[in-house]
């Protein structure tokens, strides 16, 4: 049974930084597309970032720049590092995994999904 338990979400001012952790089980996050999405009031789950089995990230336009993904292989965990947080960052954030190792940017083709963490921005 795959798990994905985020953590590390909070209130932060803006241009502050947090560090969201993705911990599965389950499965190795080495071999698959692990992904950050988020959902803020009122609006549709949008995706954020995915690293693949092989270390490729894309980031969404809005956070290119600011938000790194990356992948402790040992502790079978990816994080998402926040630097310089804006208001519109305000969300819950998701992390998500596949069946597949094809990499996707679409939050439909993603089969597992965590609980998410909030994160809350503000100005």
């Amino acid at each position: 049974q795959v798990q994905l338990v985020e953590s590390g979400g909070g209130l932060v001012q803006t241009g502050g930084s947090l560090r969201l952790s993705c911990a599965a089980s389950g499965r190795t996050v080495s071999r698959y597309p692990v992904a950050w999405f988020r959902q803020a009031p009122g609006k549709e789950r949008e995706f954020v970032s995915v690293i693949s089995g092989s270390d490729n990230t894309y980031y969404a336009d809005s956070v290119q720049g600011r938000f790194t993904i990356s992948r402790d292989t040992a502790k079978n965990t990816v994080y998402l590092q926040m630097n310089s947080l804006k208001p519109e960052d305000t969300a819950v954030y998701y992390c998500a995994s596949r069946r597949t190792s094809m990499l996707t940017m679409s939050k439909n083709l993603y089969d597992y999904w965590g609980q998410g963490t909030r994160v809350t921005v503000s100005s």
